[in-house]
């Protein structure tokens, strides 16, 4: 296939560099948490309340006065309202993704099709375009050409960027390509110099085909926090062994191996019919000044704030209970997205 961008003129930045804001897409009784609406509720809040301490969030909710009510602790300057409709609340997929273009922010708008497929996500597909629409952001904004969740990417934003075979290369996202048009198009798109591939490592009720932010992330160019399970009982034991093993062969552009940072393997958590949730402490968030860290009520927890305070020692190391999240199917990262400093 053929591209229209210059490899040269773009940069995709990295999740630690400074932010203007990060967009959740509120629940409400018209999603999948319509059974679970009070239960969730309060952990969006207390996301959007977090990191309101830091910087801006942008709220897309259906109903903007109800959405107002639900923050009992007050609304700083902080809170962006946009009342525009969605089919569910992941704006880690739905939002989009912003590179660096001769020193300015293009928005990229990419196809959201509910992660090859499986949910409606019509209204969560035109969320990007209703917000520039509106003014939201100071930026242009294109089209990403083709299908492409947030989650299935991640930038040391050197050039560099780590993914899936098993998502992005899956048949319902974009059949029409090969995995050498898939490369090359990334490249392009992004401005990227190489793709490292992960071709093992998945977690048992996930829905998208293995995102990398619930498996593997920079924390830094030199460093990837990575999921570890040690159990040799458990059902992921060889798929993420096989993982560890291709992470260890990863080099930098500089040909130097990767610091690798193994995370807890959290307790096993299921839902009422008793099937197993996707519990990962990789689906963690950098903010200006601090990481949010999933916790899921489980022994591991504490542990895994450890881990995160030794790899980012000059932030705040904060706790989101997200065993809500979970129920369904994913969690802190996957209910995120981060916008670089400038677009708003």
């Amino acid at each position: 296939m053929k591209n229209n961008y210059a490899i040269s003129s773009r940069r995709l930045p990295a999740e630690w560099e400074t932010q203007s804001a990060v967009q959740l897409t509120f629940p409400h009784e018209g999603t999948d948490w319509a059974d679970m609406l009070q239960e969730v509720l309060p952990c969006f809040v207390q996301i959007a309340e977090t990191i309101s301490r830091f910087q801006k969030v942008l709220i897309v909710c259906r109903n903007m006065a109800e959405t107002r009510e639900l923050f009992h602790n007050g609304i700083s300057d902080n809170f962006v309202f946009a009342e525009l409709p969605s089919n569910d609340t992941w704006a880690r997929d739905h939002g989009g993704i912003v590179v660096e273009e001769s020193g300015k922010w293009v928005l990229l708008d990419f196809v959201f099709n509910g992660w090859g497929l499986k949910f409606p996500a019509d209204k969560d597909n035109l969320i990007t375009k209703h917000l520039a629409d509106a003014g939201v952001f100071k930026a242009e904004i294109q089209h990403g050409g083709i299908v492409l969740e947030g989650g299935g990417i991640e930038s040391d934003g050197l050039g560099t960027l780590l993914t899936t075979a098993e998502c992005l290369r899956s048949p319902n996202r974009n059949p029409h390509l090969s995995p050498e048009e898939i490369e090359s198009y990334l490249k392009a798109v992004f401005g990227l110099d190489r793709v490292l591939w992960l071709h093992h490592g998945y977690l048992a009720g996930d829905d998208t085909d293995s995102h990398i932010d619930t498996l593997a992330r920079f924390c830094n160019p030199d460093t990837i926090a990575y999921i570890q399970c040690p159990d040799a009982s458990d059902e992921h034991f060889e798929a993420l062994k096989h993982m560890e093993q291709e992470l260890q062969q990863f080099k930098k552009a500089d040909g130097t191996p990767y610091i690798l940072v193994p995370l807890p393997w959290p307790d096993a958590c299921y839902d009422t019919a008793g099937q197993r949730l996707p519990a990962t402490y990789a689906n963690f968030l950098i903010i200006n000044g601090a990481v949010l860290v999933p916790t899921y009520r489980v022994s591991q927890d504490q542990e895994a704030l450890a881990v995160f305070k030794t790899v980012f020692p000059d932030r705040e190391i904060l706790g989101i209970d997200c065993r809500m999240l979970i129920e369904q199917h994913g969690s802190l990262h996957c209910v995120t997205m981060q916008y670089p400093q400038g677009i708003m």
